[in-house]
């Protein structure tokens, strides 16, 4: 729970300093791709401190490349 608090207080705190610099600027499409990773960091930080299994991004690569690397392998064989 203290860890959920912690991670929402830091975003928040991002928000505080970055967003009336963004807004000041006018920068609306920087503002969007902002918000959107910082909910995609908050998001994956509070699954992660409550113990969620998160798949790595590299066991796809090796699922998809692992038989076209056997293939290659073969042939060169």
């Amino acid at each position: 729970m203290w860890a959920i608090l912690g991670i929402i207080a830091i975003a928040a705190f991002i928000i505080w300093f970055e967003v009336p610099q963004l807004a000041k600027k006018k920068l609306k499409k920087e503002m969007v791709v902002f918000f959107t990773l910082l909910s995609i960091g908050v998001g994956l930080s509070i699954a992660q401190s409550l113990h969620v299994h998160i798949p790595n991004p590299l066991d796809l690569i090796t699922f998809i490349f692992k038989p076209v690397s056997d293939a290659v392998f073969g042939l060169l064989k």
